[in-house]
C-alpha cells in the first residue's frame, strides 16, 4: 500500500487559498497561522489530480453531463462506507452543501417560517436562514462533564411553541464533532415528523469518522426519518476538494422528492459542472486508501493537542471529537471574557482560530482549532499559545 506523507508544510500563498487570502478581511492581520476555515493543508490525494490531468489534457472543454459511472461512484461509496443504501432516482447533484441548504430553505419555506438550528453550530445554518428572511428558534446543545448532548425535551417544546417548518440539523456536529447516535436520530425524526417539519441534514463531516467510530447517516434512523429527511453529504471536506464544488443531496419520501427534484433541475440548480463529477468520482473510486491514512494521523493530532494542553496549558481543555479535523477548545478557565479570548490568541499568540461566538452566544469562552495540518505547524502554533496564555495570566497577576 501507497504510504502518504502529512508532514510535507505546502505553501499555500498565491493559490488564492481562503485560509490565506481570507486572514486580513476576517481577522484584521495577516501575520497569523491560519487553523481557522476548515479545509486540509494535506496534499489531495494523487489519483483525484491525476484524474482532473487526465481530463484537462482533452483540448476541448464544453458542455458535459456526469456518466453512469459518477452517481455509481456515490452509491457504492456510502454502501461501503456507512452500509447505507441510496437508488439512483434518490440521489442530486448540488452545487455545495451550504447552497444546498439555502435551496431547501427556499423551496419548502415561506419568508417568515420559523427555522430551527442547534446552537453551537455552524455559523452558515443562521445566515442562511436569516439572510433568505425565514426566522431562526434555537434548541441549544446542553454542555455538561464535558461533553455535549441534545436537549430532545427542548426539541419538543420548541416545536410545539414556534412550529418550525424546518429543521437543520449537523450530523455529525460542527464544531463539536460529535456523531449522534441512531436512539437520537430516530427521537429528533418522530418530534419533527408529527409536527410536520422538514429535517435537513448537513453530513458533510460524515465520512471523517475518528477512532473506528461509524457513521450514522439521518435517513437510515428509520421510516419517520426517510419520510421528512434532505439528507446533503459531499467529497469535498473527506478529501480536501472543496475547490471542486462537488455536493450531493439524498431524498428518499418520493412526494418530498418529485417536486424538489424537478425544480432544481428546471432551474439547472443540480447541473453539475465537469471538474466537480471528476473529482468525486476519482476520490470515491480510488481515495480510500488515502483517507484511512489522513485520519489516523488527525487522530495523532488529536492526542497530541490534549496531550500538550494537559502538560503545558492544562486551562484549556478539549472537547474530544467523535468526527472530523477540528477540534473545539474550552478556555473558560482563563477567566478571560471572549474579547480578550480572542485579541490574546490574535495579539499575543499570532494565531487564527473561529471565535466560538460565531457558532451562537452559546459558544463563548470556547474556539475553533482546526488541527488538519503538519504536526510541527501544530506544535508551533501551541507553543506560541501556551506562551500567550502565561503572558495573560501574569498580567493579570501584576494588575492585582
Amino acid at each position: 500500500m501507497h504510504s502518504y506523507n502529512f508532514d510535507c508544510v505546502i505553501d499555500r500563498s498565491g493559490t488564492s487559498a481562503v485560509k490565506i487570502d481570507g486572514l486580513d478581511r476576517v481577522f484584521g492581520r495577516h501575520d497569523l497561522t491560519p487553523l481557522w476555515i476548515a479545509d486540509l493543508d494535506f496534499a489531495v490525494c494523487p489519483q483525484i489530480t491525476e484524474a482532473l490531468f487526465k481530463r484537462l489534457q482533452h483540448p476541448v472543454l464544453g458542455y458535459s453531463e456526469p456518466g453512469a459511472s459518477y452517481w455509481q461512484s456515490i452509491i457504492d461509496w456510502n454502501l461501503r462506507r456507512h452500509g447505507f443504501g441510496i437508488a439512483r432516482e434518490e440521489l442530486c447533484f448540488i452545487p455545495g452543501v451550504v447552497k444546498g441548504i439555502a435551496l431547501a430553505v427556499n423551496f419548502f419555506t415561506r419568508e417568515g417560517d420559523a427555522v430551527l438550528i442547534q446552537p453551537p453550530v455552524y455559523t452558515p445554518f443562521r445566515t442562511v436562514v436569516e439572510g433568505n428572511g425565514r426566522r431562526i428558534v434555537e434548541n441549544p446543545l446542553i454542555f455538561e462533564d464535558g461533553n455535549y448532548r441534545m436537549d430532545l425535551d427542548g426539541l419538543r417544546k420548541v416545536v410545539t411553541e414556534h412550529k418550525p417548518k424546518m429543521m437543520v440539523l449537523c450530523n455529525p456536529h460542527n464544531p463539536i464533532g460529535i456523531q449522534w447516535d441512531k436512539e437520537t436520530l430516530a427521537e429528533v425524526a418522530a418530534i419533527c415528523r408529527q409536527a410536520g417539519v422538514v429535517v435537513v441534514s448537513d453530513e458533510i463531516h460524515g465520512d471523517l469518522m475518528l477512532h473506528g467510530r461509524s457513521h450514522i447517516p439521518f435517513l437510515s434512523a428509520g421510516e419517520d426519518a426517510r419520510a421528512i429527511g434532505v439528507m446533503l453529504g459531499a467529497p469535498s471536506k473527506t478529501f480536501n476538494i472543496p475547490g471542486l464544488v462537488s455536493s450531493w443531496m439524498v431524498v428518499k419520501n418520493p412526494e418530498l422528492r418529485e417536486r424538489f427534484y424537478k425544480w432544481l433541475e428546471v432551474n439547472e440548480f443540480s447541473a453539475p459542472v465537469l471538474i466537480s463529477t471528476i473529482g468525486a468520482e476519482a476520490a470515491y473510486n480510488n481515495g480510500e486508501a488515502w483517507l484511512d491514512q489522513m485520519l489516523r494521523y488527525v487522530e495523532a493530532n488529536i492526542d497530541f493537542v490534549e496531550d500538550y494542553c494537559r502538560r503545558n496549558i492544562p486551562e484549556i481543555s478539549v472537547v474530544r471529537p467523535q468526527a472530523s479535523f477540528l477540534l473545539w477548545l474550552d478556555f473558560r478557565r482563563l477567566n478571560l471574557c471572549q474579547r480578550e479570548i480572542m485579541e490574546m490568541l490574535l495579539d499575543k499568540a499570532h494565531l487564527a482560530l473561529n471565535d466560538g461566538t460565531m457558532f451562537g452566544s452559546q459558544g463563548a469562552g470556547f474556539a475553533r482549532l482546526n488541527i488538519g495540518t503538519p504536526r510541527c505547524v501544530l506544535a508551533s502554533a501551541l507553543e506560541s499559545l501556551a506562551a500567550a496564555v502565561h503572558s495573560s495570566a501574569r498580567c493579570c497577576c501584576n494588575n492585582n
